[in-house]
């Protein structure tokens, strides 16, 4: 196997991943020009280049019992992708976050001695943390997208780098807020609030009718407000526009363009996930709300072991960000927190100044070029094959 020309299984299995991946792709073969890519993505990372094997439409699901629920289809595609493993034929495999089932996957590359890549770290730090022996075992090397996740591999003897997190390079709106304004047909003398309820149909079904309850009280109590509903190409439409029946309070439904509405807005009510540090980086003010299943929560109560649901939060170090959970997610709760934002410039303004310290300990542009350097660096270092120059 020629090291100029590798060829690598990776694997994503939802949309966050298969951005990243493209891009890591992108980056690689900056590397290696003759580069094959083969494994499990979705659009973005087809059109990187990568023979995708299986799509991602039907492995964004969150939580065990969801998962359960499509546990047929869920075991076919591991079972497929630890064949291709056990082929052999790969120079090196490249897991991209979902612990799912990549854990599980990695396991399989130490079995068969093939060099194992893990991008974006499983959150051993929040939930079972034993899962470190296995990552020590079975991942060659790990690339860690938080500060903190560096030292805490290291101590555990994995191997593990930060070298920034994507979003930096990624996470940046394309025009002015004043031009967002006209865009979006927005009065600059009104408060603008951004509705996000997740890039999941489940997360949309779960927090869209409280998030519009919530907008009709903000607007009751302000007396005027305009609002943002940003969705995602994995959302459909159409369910929006039912549960937002004849639109009383004129919300403007935009297709894509999420940074411009953050940038956009006064603040935002969003599903917790790395929307919430996205929206970190812009420097947004926000109100954090989720659900999960019951049972699916009863059992997060029980395993997950940190102070803080929300991202950005999490990367903080403390509550930036007021989160509303589970039943707390309510429209009479949302209303609340969001209009303490709205009532107080002041308290925007500082949740903003401590929003860019958290920007600030993200890294500088650049990361995935710098992730494919590494990579490259330590394949180099594995294999009996030609050395490249870096």
């Amino acid at each position: 196997m020629n090291i100029l020309e590798p060829h690598f299984l990776i694997v994503a299995g939802e949309a966050s991943g298969d951005l990243h991946g493209s891009k890591l792709v992108q980056s690689l073969l900056d590397i290696y020009p003759k580069a094959r890519f083969t494994g499990m993505g979705g659009t973005r990372m087809r059109d990187a280049g990568v023979n995708t094997l299986f799509g991602i439409e039907r492995m964004g699901a969150v939580g065990l019992v969801e998962i359960f629920a499509d546990f047929g289809h869920y075991f076919s595609v591991y079972r497929a992708l630890m064949k291709e493993i056990a082929s052999r034929k790969y120079t090196a495999v490249i897991l991209i976050d979902y612990p799912t089932l990549n854990l599980r996957l990695a396991k399989q590359g130490r079995k068969h001695d093939c060099p194992i890549y893990y991008f974006i770290s499983p959150q051993v730090w929040a939930w079972r943390k034993g899962r470190i022996k296995d990552i020590r075992k079975s991942v060659h090397k790990m690339f860690v997208i938080l500060p903190f996740e560096e030292e805490m591999y290291r101590e555990a003897g994995v191997d593990a780098e930060f070298l920034g997190h994507p979003f930096i390079e990624m996470v940046h709106p394309t025009r002015t807020r004043e031009e967002s304004l006209e865009k979006f047909s927005l009065n600059s003398d009104i408060k603008t609030v951004g509705l996000l309820p997740g890039s999941r149909m489940n997360e949309v079904t779960s927090l869209l009718d409280e998030m519009l309850q919530a907008a009709e009280k903000i607007k009751k109590e302000l007396g005027s407000c305009q609002f943002l509903l940003p969705v995602a190409e994995s959302i459909n439409t159409d369910l929006i526009q039912q549960k937002l029946g004849s639109n009383p309070l004129d919300i403007k439904i935009i297709q894509g363009e999420t940074y411009d509405v953050m940038n956009t807005c006064d603040t935002l009510i969003i599903a917790s996930g790395s929307a919430t540090l996205e929206a970190g980086i812009i420097g947004c003010p926000m109100v954090i709300v989720y659900k999960l299943s019951p049972l699916t929560y009863w059992l997060a109560l029980r395993l997950v072991n940190t102070p803080y649901y929300g991202l950005v939060n999490i990367v903080a170090g403390e509550g930036v960000a007021p989160e509303l959970i589970q039943s707390e997610a309510n429209a009479e709760n949302i209303a609340a927190e969001t209009l303490k934002f709205l009532k107080n410039p002041e308290h925007c303004q500082e949740v903003r100044d401590r929003l860019l310290r958290v920007r600030k300990n993200l890294g500088s542009p650049g990361v995935m070029k710098a992730v494919a350097s590494s990579m490259a660096n330590s394949l180099s270092k594995i294999t009996p094959h030609e050395k490249i120059s870096l």
